[in-house]
């Protein structure tokens, strides 16, 4: 029996594929970027040809780079930005451009929405917010702005999917339309607390039932690959999570109360609370973390900041400030503070806890004594503030405060971030072995559903902790400076 695991990473910027072994060991690795789209201010947009043929490559040069065959792999799993939107056709076909997570074209219909009343309707069905970083309002929209596309809908011939479901398509030959509860329930047409599409959603957001993909497990074979030149017929597809709920599973966050913060494009925490569905009172998302077979479905809080790792790059791109994401931490620990200089990253709007979609970056406080590293400093201090202001209001809904954050993602090989995460939110950061645990966690749901683990003690055994960041500020200068 084959006895690697594929797990296929599909983030904002790039494409993750890591070859693990039955030993839980990572043995092969390659990453590679795709083009980022921005028709106009606040649209952001990818290629889902782009996306997959990418991923196609990628695949291929993680089993180079394992030094093994694609017969050789025995599961595969797929982890993916979650409520970006794609609709294609029967052969695959995409209709447009897929609209991603931190896309802001659809606000007014938004605030039409809730302008109706049905914000409280929206929240207690499916755990969130009306806001356009959902997948539901990116459907209606595509279906009314591509031309024929509502018809094709509504005779059946389109299908919708967040980003898992488009590459589990391709994957299996087109045979397998589906995804998982994960993702379903970021589309704010699932309903969290009977696990099914809710109907009546569907009607609000206009959009048909019939383009919406069957919803399983997260763990369990969701079909066959088939038809592929880069890997061999008949290898399952048997974990399926978004990015967030695949990282707090790769973190063994399995008992209510563990939390994590994943530090990608954007920064998301969340915190697991069982099979409990908890409702916020302070701007926090209840969402579904993963269905297990025969288990009930398993629950978080979730905390959302849109842009995270995506103001390094900005300040690498946009203002050309430094050469590579890397090099921020020594510019930026070349002072020793921001000196006054505050960075809002806010260049996709504001989420939680405030969920602003027309609020704006700001970079305030700059004097004739700023130079280029204070403004790196401040960049790093304005992920950590957002990341504290979520765990603040995480906190007041939370029965117990977070007594220890661990994190993940590449942001957090940044030393000085973590450190100033630390200090800012007075407990301490763990920083695991392999930060990439969205991949892993992936990874480990597809082992469970093909049956080469079978518990997630292998999981919890492999984590290991690299280096915990102990708080070095005095509360009162934290508290200060927030």
């Amino acid at each position: 029996m084959a006895r690697f695991v594929l797990a296929l990473d599909q983030g904002t910027t790039g494409n993750t594929v890591l070859v693990i072994d039955d030993g839980a060991n990572v043995v092969g690795r390659a990453s590679n970027e795709f083009p980022q789209i921005f028709p106009r201010p606040g649209w952001v947009e990818h290629s889902p040809d782009d996306i997959w043929s990418g991923l196609q490559t990628t695949i291929g040069q993680a089993l180079d780079n394992a030094g093994i065959a694609g017969s050789d792999v025995g599961a595969i799993g797929i982890t993916n930005q979650r409520e970006t939107t794609v609709i294609w056709d029967h052969a695959g076909i995409p209709i447009a451009n897929a609209i991603v997570w931190q896309d802001r074209r659809t606000s007014d219909r938004c605030a039409e929405l809730k302008s109706q009343g049905l914000e409280d309707m929206f929240k207690s069905s499916t755990g969130l917010v009306l806001d356009p970083y959902f997948s539901g309002t990116k459907v209606a929209w595509l279906l009314d702005n591509v031309d024929g596309a509502r018809q094709k809908a509504e005779q059946g011939q389109l299908k919708f999917g967040t980003i898992d479901s488009f590459v589990l398509f391709k994957l299996t030959g087109g045979t397998v339309h589906a995804t998982e509860p994960s993702n379903a329930s970021r589309t704010l047409l699932y309903n969290i607390n009977d696990g099914q599409w809710d109907h009546q959603l569907c009607k609000f957001l206009d959009v048909p039932t019939d383009v919406l993909p069957d919803v399983l497990p997260s763990s369990g074979v969701f079909g066959e690959t088939r038809g592929l030149e880069i890997l061999p017929d008949g290898i399952p597809v048997s974990g399926i999570a978004g990015d967030q709920q695949a990282a707090l599973f790769g973190q063994a966050c399995f008992s209510p109360g563990q939390s994590k913060c994943t530090y990608g494009t954007g920064a998301f925490l969340l915190l697991n609370t069982g099979d409990t569905a908890v409702q916020s009172n302070f701007g926090i998302l209840t969402t579904v973390a993963w269905e297990l077979p025969g288990q009930p479905l398993a629950y978080a809080l979730e905390g959302s900041a849109f842009i995270a790792g995506a103001a390094v790059q900005w300040v690498r791109d946009g203002l050309e400030i430094i050469d590579s994401a890397p090099a921020i931490e020594d510019l930026a620990g070349s002072v020793p503070d921001a000196d006054g200089v505050y960075f809002v990253p806010a260049l996709s709007g504001l989420g939680a806890p405030h969920w602003n979609p027309d609020a704006r970056g700001v970079i305030y406080g700059i004097t004739r004594g700023t130079t280029r590293a204070h403004i790196a400093r401040a960049t790093l201090d304005g992920i950590a503030f957002q990341i504290t202001d979520l765990i603040r209001a995480m906190d007041e809904d939370s029965p117990t405060p977070l007594a220890e954050l661990r994190v993940d993602g590449g942001a957090t090989a940044n030393n000085l971030l973590m450190q100033t995460q630390a200090d800012l939110l007075q407990i301490p950061v763990i920083r695991p072995q392999n930060i990439e645990t969205t991949a892993f966690g992936a990874g480990f749901l597809a082992g469970l559903g093909a049956g080469i683990w079978d518990t997630t003690q292998a999981i919890i055994d492999n984590w290991k902790t690299d280096r915990v960041f102990e708080p070095e500020m005095s509360a009162d200068e934290a508290a200060e400076r927030l």
